[in-house]
């Protein structure tokens, strides 16, 4: 047991960069940690870190134990939660780091909270690319293709992006019959807050790229469907996030036979990583629920 808290203390100090950060996630001072870690190394016969006075980094070596020993740790948790699958319903915290456009997948998240009580979601929205092994996450969820052969993926639903408006300003400004006449219209742009570039609009190629004028731009949805649903221009959003203005009314599609989009949401997780129970309901619910009809 003390050769498995040394690794854990390892692997905690590993993943954070830091004796300080991984002694207080383990409840022990960073010297008790910097210890443990210089007797591994002893007893191994290599160095496990290069350390300055600021950081620490892994050695090559390091590096190839920190492997071996992520996957000890998840043979034991495999162990624990085969057990702990017999005692009742899945429970335990799960980490997932979800976009920003996430937040309108909250009356679903908010349903599986419901339906598992025990299980504690601990929710990242962001938008930048997340390492999900280095940074402890149990998941991600994820527009795009998988490139990554470390993860594991399943695909929770796809969507497409369409060009929406109020009636009231339709009936102000008039409904655009080609994306020419996008150019006298309010254009309302989504801007990626991972590059700063404005989100380009799925129009079908035709005379080559519009230069669409720009009303507003916002790099989270959500401002974009409220300055739409007041009549203050046509903007592109994903279908997903605007089911219930197009049930009401409220926000109706322009130039649906002038675009062309299909987004796919995925669910990411290490391949290495048993698939514990909680978060094995939690893709199950999510598949089934995030893109129901």
């Amino acid at each position: 047991m003390d050769s498995l808290g040394a690794l854990n203390a390892f692997v905690q100090a590993a993943e954070t960069r830091s004796f300080t950060l991984a002694g207080r996630q383990l409840g022990v001072s960073s010297s008790a940690v910097g210890k443990a870690i210089a007797r591994l190394e002893a007893r191994l016969g290599v160095r496990l870190f290069h350390r300055s006075t600021r950081t620490i980094t892994l050695t090559p070596e390091g590096t190839l134990f920190l492997e071996r020993c992520r996957r000890i740790f998840c043979e034991v948790e495999a162990a624990e939660l085969e057990l702990a699958q017999t005692q009742g319903a899945p429970r335990g915290r799960l980490r997932v780091s979800m976009p920003i456009v996430g937040m309108l997948m909250m009356p679903t998240l908010s349903a599986f909270m419901r339906a598992y009580p025990d299980i504690e979601l601990d929710l990242d929205f962001t938008d930048r690319v997340v390492d999900v092994i280095e940074e402890g996450f149990d998941g991600v969820v994820r527009a795009g293709e998988v490139s990554d052969s470390r993860l594991m993926s399943r695909v929770l639903g796809t969507f497409r992006l369409m060009l929406v408006a109020s009636p009231d300003y339709l009936r102000r400004k008039g409904t655009p019959r080609k994306p020419e006449d996008l150019l006298a219209h309010a254009c309302l742009h989504h801007r990626f807050a991972t590059n700063g570039k404005l989100e380009p609009w799925p129009l079908r190629k035709g005379r080559g790229e519009l230069a669409l004028p720009s009303a507003a731009v916002a790099n989270t949805i959500e401002p974009l469907i409220y300055m739409a649903e007041q009549g203050l221009g046509i903007t592109c959003l994903p279908d997903f996030a605007i089911r219930r203005q197009l049930a009401q009314g409220t926000l109706v599609e322009v130039l649906d036979g002038h675009t062309h989009h299909r987004g796919t949401f995925r669910m990411l997780w290490p391949s290495s990583r048993y698939l514990s129970p909680k978060l094995r309901v939690f893709v199950d619910f999510m598949a089934k629920h995030l893109f129901a009809t």
